[in-house]
């Protein structure tokens, strides 16, 4: 999540590149002041890694891959961190992108406002993306944004099935939160278990 700012005196594109490679914490750019990135919890850090995961088994051979959340994606002269990308040729920087066509960002109490306003904001001008994807860590909701459809949100929840139309991918909300604990996915899990067993 974005912490307080570091500093008051703005700082050039060039300037926050080049320190950033040198940091041991990562930070955000916006404008001009740079911003320290907390550490995730555990149950974002399943969710991201299932996506990720997914993503990246379904685009073996192609020129699409997924990037995790070490790799910076830039917004005119700000530069943020999403939690998955998905870029096809990349030809920007070894240490940033301009052309991400499918962004996912975990949410959290601390960074639902910041990630469905500001972000979501900046996200939507980047030419080339197709799909703005926000996934609860505290309850289950995948909100997937797409250019096909005027950027109008859809809602997906255990049970469904997600489709990702830019990489040509389905998901299973039950595989994106595979091994999360939260109410929901409980709750789903042992009423889907119930039903086997009375099944049998």
């Amino acid at each position: 999540c974005i912490m307080q700012a570091l500093q008051s005196r703005f700082i050039s594109p060039e300037q926050y590149l080049e320190d950033e490679k040198t940091r041991t914490i990562k930070h955000e750019l916006v404008g001009g002041e740079i911003y320290a990135m907390s550490g995730a919890h555990l149950k974002h850090n399943l969710i991201s890694g299932n996506v990720f995961l997914k993503m990246g088994n379904h685009l073996e051979g192609s020129p699409c891959y997924p990037l995790g959340s070490d790799m910076k994606v830039r917004v005119d002269d700000n530069f943020y961190y999403p939690d998955v990308m998905v870029v096809c040729n990349q030809t920007d920087d070894d240490y940033y992108t301009t052309n991400p066509i499918i962004i996912v960002e975990v949410l959290s109490k601390s960074t639902r406002n910041y990630d469905t306003t500001f972000k979501r904001q900046q996200y939507l001008t980047l030419p080339n993306l197709q799909e703005y994807v926000l996934i609860e860590q505290d309850f289950v909701d995948v909100e997937v944004q797409r250019r096909s459809n005027g950027w109008q949100s859809e809602h997906y929840y255990m049970g469904d099935t997600v489709p990702f139309a830019s990489i040509a991918l389905e998901l299973l909300v039950e595989d994106i939160y595979y091994r999360v604990q939260n109410e929901d996915v409980l709750d789903y899990l042992a009423k889907k278990e119930q039903v086997a067993q009375q099944a049998t």
